[in-house]
């Protein structure tokens, strides 16, 4: 399954990008789901057909989904939900106020990942394209499997061992005394089995052959700068971007002085996109004479886009992350354009690489061959950050 995830900062028109590029791939005679994971759903809205939480089929070949938290929370977290709710009424809450304290923060983020590594095991599509939610959300969305499985090597896995092994002993006298009792192995292994998909999904996002993002933005100054940020952090994360869509350009034939400043500023702005992106091939799409709303309009933007070509490609391939052998050691080089050395902060635990950058941060577990090494620096060269390890005892 080809895995597709357009994302961009909020209105930039990614929804529309993400039904035209369903159409065509329908088109092209692969099974195609369009999935939102956006809270504001606008899906529906952009097919102009009704749209649930399981797949409607828009037209041949091609389905529509918006993920709603409440029906993903009921199929896979009812148990730990019921559990979660015992405890809090026994601590004094209310049924209501249980109920909505059982559902946890970053749950419709967790089980937004859950949904599309299930798609993506099921097999019953060759295209998923995600119309994800605004930037910063999404971003989150798929820093979720390196994060995860961070809290679950430090802190999950060795308390649900000690729980297992002292629950026999402790629950004759916790229960009386607490009003619940305590959970039990399937309970505790309910947040695991959730890391596992996660984990499994990270590792699909990150195969650069399978999975993609399109970046969505507008030639405007601060679309542009978040746009830019956006690849930095997820380059971070070792998820590749193959393309760019600067949307919304107004044509050449407005010709009406209102609109002579804005023409002027893109004209500036659509180069920059073109300079900043490079070597990203950038495909720039005007701004429409009515709403892009219904198979019509979307069959226009999906010639604007893709011509005869098949959307589903990979449309640019490139190293986010490399291990490159160098004199008495290694450097690993992540590819981080448009961050200032300034902004980046490094540090060394164990076989843990931590880096900061902004209010972005990745713990990454580093293969064997650099575990056992000191870190010797790090410098920026270009888009690429450096940082070298050496074996103290080479020669």
């Amino acid at each position: 399954m080809r895995l597709i995830l357009m994302t961009g900062k909020g209105g930039v028109g990614k929804t529309s990008v993400a039904a035209a590029t369903g159409l065509r791939c329908a088109e092209l005679g692969y099974r195609t789901l369009v999935l939102s994971t956006d809270p504001a759903h606008s899906l529906a809205d952009s097919f102009d057909i009704g749209l649930g939480h399981e797949p409607t089929k828009v037209c041949d070949n091609l389905w529509g989904a918006e993920l709603d938290v409440l029906e993903e929370l009921a199929l896979n977290w009812g148990s730990a939900k019921r559990y979660i709710t015992e405890v809090l009424q026994a601590r004094g809450l209310d049924g209501v106020q249980a109920e909505e304290l059982a559902i946890l923060p970053g749950m419709d983020e967790i089980f937004g990942l859950v949904r599309v590594f299930r798609h993506h095991k099921e097999g019953q599509y060759d295209v998923l394209i995600i119309d994800s939610a605004p930037t910063g959300t999404a971003l989150r969305l798929l820093s979720i499997p390196e994060v995860g499985g961070w809290y679950m090597r430090r802190l999950y896995k060795p308390l649900e061992k000690v729980a297992v092994y002292l629950r026999p002993l402790v629950e004759p006298f916790f229960k009386p005394i607490a009003g619940f009792s305590l959970p039990d192995k399937a309970m505790m292994d309910l947040p695991y089995e959730f890391y596992e998909q996660i984990d499994a999904l990270g590792r699909i996002l990150t195969d650069h052959t399978v999975s993609s993002v399109r970046l969505i933005t507008n030639p405007e100054k601060m679309v542009i700068k978040e746009s830019l940020r956006a690849q930095a952090y997820l380059s971070l994360y070792n998820i590749a971007v193959d393309m760019v869509v600067s949307n919304r350009i107004i044509p050449d034939e407005v010709v009406d002085p209102y609109f002579q400043y804005w023409k002027e500023n893109q004209k500036l702005y659509r180069q920059e996109i073109i300079d900043n992106f490079s070597p990203l091939p950038v495909r720039e799409v005007p701004l429409f004479t009515r709403e892009i709303c219904g198979l019509a309009t979307l069959e226009q933007l999906k010639e604007l886009l893709y011509g005869d070509e098949d959307p589903s490609q990979v449309y640019f391939k490139r190293k986010t992350m490399e291990i490159v052998r160098v004199d008495k050691g290694f450097n690993l080089e992540l590819y981080l354009p448009g961050i200032p050395d300034e902004n980046i902060q490094l540090s060394k635990s164990g076989d843990e690489l931590n880096i900061r950058i902004g209010n972005h941060r990745r713990n990454m577990v580093l293969p064997q061959s650099l575990a056992t090494l000191r870190t010797g620096g790090a410098e920026k060269r270009g888009d690429r950050l450096i940082i070298s390890f050496f074996d103290e005892l080479a020669p």
